[in-house]
């Protein structure tokens, strides 16, 4: 009888969606996710709900081992230098690469700025500002060549001593980063500097102009991917220290867009930068309509130029007889996973007998294929299909109703009329919170009596709020890869010092499996490690895993070409040819 009413509550809850206020843009579900997808920076923490090709066993960050993203395609003569590359977009937290902890703000700030090393459309590691680079025999002290061209928008030469002033920056207390520490804590002295004790970071020494050397505490082999982060990418100190707080309105970037024009909540507007030192972008400008609307219409009224397929309009478009089936573009998942975070350190997440009657309650298959037409996978872990380390053998918290409540008997917080009041904050300003979070609001109280209420708030004070742990619970986000490694998701979530765990979980175990980790050498050891971890981090439901995204349907307009629907933010719009076709 309860799945009976379960349904039910889809059934009415697909007709408020279907009928009540469609063009919310409000980061809430992986059902609108669906629909923005690739139109739109997908609104998470530093990366978001979204998520396979053929899994991989060994974590190899230099170079990703997954099937190659979908490209588009088209005669290779037809393609002409210029033209303008139009999308939807959302109003970035922020546009200081020091302080972005989120898709939105990533894909912007990834094109206008760089750092010494990158990612490629094929998620291998590449030169970017650094030429090249060397590792000594103990792999703790790494030396970068700079390229000798490499220029900041403005003309001026990049050098050394603005590579180390712009880590130094980073991890000043002043910039108040939420993520220096976990992206750049590998470098000797940027936890003194963190602390406020040291104006330099002991571990960077500039040889020369062209010449910086890095030593690190430990052999690690994800180091290099992590300098890809916007935390690493370099600044101009005159630029920064001359704008102030407002300094990002007008920035002398490295990348190569330079940003010509932004106006809050209208547009964002790059134009090609002619002395990028790498190959120049093919496209004059990008422009980002930040105004919001419905994509699907402002794609078929010739508005954008890419946009997702949400639900609502997939059967159509997959139809061999509509013109726009000859547009679509059908890519991999990417590497993502949705989740339910709980702040394990407040009442009453604290109890994991409460956190995993939680887990039990939620019938994810039955979500997936009534609500999302399946259009998501079901997630029972925290690595995402093909991901490198992912486990396929993994067993997770299922749907087992009667296990729930006996859990749920047997936690701190059985009786209802003492049991703390429970709040999930998400992402909005009113809209709906999106209808995969409601069914499973129903299913806890259905199943276990559990009452939950729902709070929502603005997307950048959420972000703020996050890092802060101010949450008793949250939903509406994901985590994105940064770089293809499992110590991106497993050790910067999960591990009790990372200043990105959220839900302050601590796991002693756990914090030795992956102190281990980080520096073993032998891959298939140090992935038998990450499986490890997964399994304690799964097994004590730190969290409450929603979703992995299926397969993303795209369209992409003809005249566009060489446009990667990859599986995590990197820059590649510079890649991206327009044609008269």
């Amino acid at each position: 009888m309860k799945k009976i009413a379960i349904l039910a509550t889809i059934l009415a809850l697909a007709f408020v969606l279907a009928c009540g206020d469609s063009e919310t843009e409000e980061p809430v579900s992986v059902a609108e996710e669906v629909a923005k997808s690739e139109a739109q920076a997908a609104p998470t923490t530093a990366p978001e709900p979204t998520a396979a090709p053929e899994p991989t066993t060994a974590p190899e960050p230099a170079a990703a081992q997954q099937t190659q993203p979908a490209p588009t395609t088209a005669p290779a003569d037809a393609a002409t230098t210029g033209g303008v590359f139009r999308r939807l977009w959302s109003d970035p937290p922020t546009l200081d690469p020091h302080l972005t902890t989120d898709t939105t703000s990533s894909g912007v700030v990834v094109e206008v700025f760089s750092g010494l090393v990158t990612m490629n459309t094929d998620l291998q590691l590449v030169p970017d500002i650094a030429e090249s680079w060397e590792i000594d025999d103990t792999g703790t002290v790494y030396t970068f060549h700079l390229r000798e061209n490499a220029k900041f928008h403005d003309g001026k030469p990049i050098t050394a001593h603005d590579v180390k002033w712009s880590l130094e920056r980073a991890v000043h207390p002043d910039t108040a980063s939420p993520v220096a520490d976990t992206y750049l804590n590998d470098i000797i002295g940027v936890e003194v500097a963190l602390e406020g004790e040291a104006d330099e970071i002991a571990g960077v020494t500039v040889i020369d102009d062209h010449t910086i050397e890095f030593r690190i505490d430990a052999p690690k082999a994800y180091f290099l991917a992590k300098l890809t982060y916007p935390t690493a990418f370099v600044l101009d100190r005159e630029n920064v220290e001359a704008g102030g707080r407002s300094w990002t309105e007008n920035p002398n970037g490295t990348g190569p867009f330079r940003m010509k024009e932004y106006k809050i909540g209208e547009r964002i507007i790059l134009e090609r930068n002619e002395d990028f030192y790498r190959k120049p972008a093919n496209v004059d400008s990008i422009s980002m309509n930040l105004a919001g609307g419905q994509a699907m219409a402002m794609y078929e009224n010739d508005e954008i130029d890419i946009t997702g397929v949400g639900l609502f309009d997939l059967d159509r478009v997959l139809d061999p007889n509509e013109d726009l089936n000859k547009e679509l573009i059908i890519a991999p998942p990417d590497f993502s996973v949705s989740y339910v975070g709980f702040n394990a350190s407040v009442p009453p997440f604290d109890d994991p007998k409460f956190r995993q009657a939680l887990n039990h309650a939620v019938d994810k298959e039955l979500i997936a294929t009534e609500v999302l037409s399946e259009l998501v996978e079901p997630a029972y872990g925290i690595l995402p299909p093909g991901f490198p380390g992912y486990n396929e053998n993994l067993v997770g918290l299922e749907y087992d109703p009667e296990l729930a409540r006996q859990l749920l008997a047997e936690s701190k917080y059985a009786d209802p009329d003492t049991r703390p009041r429970i709040e999930v904050t998400v992402p909005g300003t009113g809209g709906t919170i999106g209808l995969d979070l409601e069914v499973i609001i129903e299913m806890w109280r259905q199943e276990l009596g559990v009452e939950v209420e729902i709070q929502q708030v603005e997307w950048a004070t959420y972000l703020e709020d996050l890092n802060q742990q101010r949450f008793q619970a949250y939903g509406g986000l994901g985590w994105q890869a940064d770089y293809p490694d499992p110590q991106d998701f497993l050790d910067i979530l999960f591990h009790t010092e990372s200043t990105l765990n959220h839900g302050a979980y601590s796991n002693t175990e756990l914090d030795a499996v992956l102190e281990e980790a980080r520096t073993e050498a032998d891959l298939e050891k140090r992935v038998s490690l990450y499986h490890k971890a997964e399994k304690l981090i799964v097994d004590d439901a730190a969290w409450l895993p929603l979703w992995y995204a299926g397969e993303r349907y795209v369209l992409i307009k003809p005249h566009v070409e060489n446009y990667r629907v990859t599986p995590m933010i990197i820059p590649k719009l510079k890649e991206i040819r327009i044609t008269d076709g």
